[in-house]
């Protein structure tokens, strides 16, 4: 068997064009972190200043000839795309923890009605205003209004945590709620997204094939669930070369096997991330390994990925800046009054259910992931695929520099949580 390879030059400008998309990341994340700002917003201008946005507008035939110097340099990178929504998911998976604090439940799940299941129904009017703008090639109704809801009710777990860390209150009542909520949330959104996609590949709706895909997703993850409680956990002292030969096996497999029972890559990756995570458990050596393994991907794999994400981005041409307006007041508008609104009956002084309604607003990565694969799967136009992105950035810089200025003026109200 003889594989089709790249020639010498197609492989240089193609680590030419990574090390520019990684260069250009990693500065403007930097700069963002200096201003208090989630790094992957950084990473995603990064992105655009090469991009269609604002270099390629002045040195289109230069930038052409890094970034489309041969037919398949598109498809190339885009195996960086993946490997970086891969790494980022399925480290999603590991980081994530259910942990319901039984005297702080009811403000939980007030919190999770209020943040999703309110503001995904209150999007149900705005659907066809957006529509003609708003929906994909593929055409498909039902998947475009399901991506429209999620993407008013998701929120970002990597960012959020992010901020907390920054700002010293991880392990507080008020992180914890945030966290537990933002799990659930997740959960229920990236289910929702499996059959979105579904839908949007067979062109119809088939009520026993979307109910076997919930069901599925459901039973890996209940599955998982059960390993992480009565399966003893390994502690067989490997090498570390054999722990991560055996988790990039189980994920690139898994991710294959699962794909032909309907399920999506992305979600796969989070699911062997949490199996990851059940079977061996997060004490070291195993938290240290798979913080090593982070320190990789969030230094090439995922700003590569983020870089790329913004490169596609076109604010001059493919955007509207009064729909990318009115879309952003609709969507951060309906997850704060929803979250706002169920905290009422609670004991919450005004300043927490403020605190609340503004950090549940913060997207990050997930509503980046959203974006990317309904955008790849033709749910949603280029302009859609901008605007959400945009609204993911500005609503995780809003929550950070909100919840940063609300510590300035009581440092102990995230302890209290009154």
């Amino acid at each position: 068997m003889k594989l089709i390879t790249l020639n010498e030059h197609e492989i240089i400008i193609t680590l030419i064009a990574l090390g520019l998309l990684l260069l250009s990341a990693f500065l403007c994340g930097s700069l963002i972190e200096k201003i208090k700002g989630p790094r992957v917003v950084g990473e995603i201008i990064g992105g655009m200043l090469i991009g269609g946005s604002f270099l390629y507008i002045f040195f289109p035939d230069l930038i052409g000839s890094i970034f489309q110097a041969y037919p398949e340099e598109g498809k190339v990178l885009n195996i960086f795309y993946q490997l970086g929504l891969i790494f980022l998911m399925f480290l999603s998976g590991y980081n994530t923890d259910i942990k319901i604090d039984k005297n702080n439940a009811r403000t939980i799940g007030l919190v999770f009605i209020g943040s999703t299941i309110l503001p995904m129904l209150g999007s149900i009017p705005f659907f066809d205003l957006f529509r003609e703008s708003f929906i994909g090639t593929a055409g498909n109704t039902t998947s475009y209004r399901m991506v429209f809801a999620i993407g008013v009710a998701i929120t970002s777990i990597p960012v959020i945590s992010k901020i907390f860390f920054d700002m010293g209150i991880m392990n507080t009542r008020f992180s914890n709620t945030i966290l537990t909520v933002s799990t659930f949330q997740d959960l229920l959104l990236w289910i929702l997204l499996n059959v979105a996609l579904k839908i949007s590949s067979s062109g119809e709706v088939n009520l026993p094939e979307m109910l076997l895909i919930v069901f599925v997703t459901i039973g890996i993850f209940v599955a998982i669930a059960l390993i992480a409680k009565y399966v003893k956990r390994l502690k067989t002292e490997w090498k570390p070369v054999t722990f991560y030969s055996l988790s990039f096996v189980v994920l690139l497999v898994t991710c294959g096997l699962l794909y032909w029972a309907g399920i999506n890559i992305m979600y796969s990756a989070f699911v062997v991330g949490y199996l990851i995570k059940a079977v061996f458990g997060s004490e070291e050596p195993t938290k240290t390994r798979m913080h090593f393994l982070e320190n990789i991907a969030f230094s090439f794999f995922i700003p590569v990925y983020f870089a790329l994400v913004g490169i596609q981005l076109n604010v001059v041409h493919d955007f509207s800046p009064a729909r990318f307006a009115l879309f952003f007041l609709i969507a951060f508008g309906l997850e704060f009054i929803g979250t706002w609104l169920l905290l009422l009956p609670s004991k919450l002084t005004q300043g927490t259910r403020l605190n609340f309604a503004i950090t549940m607003n913060a997207r990050g990565g997930p509503g980046i992931v959203l974006a990317t694969v309904a955008y790849s799967y033709k749910i949603i136009s280029l302009e859609f695929f901008t605007v959400l992105i945009l609204t993911t950035m500005l609503s995780s810089m809003i929550a950070g520099y909100w919840l940063r200025l609300q510590q300035k003026r009581d440092p102990k109200q995230f302890d209290e949580m009154k």
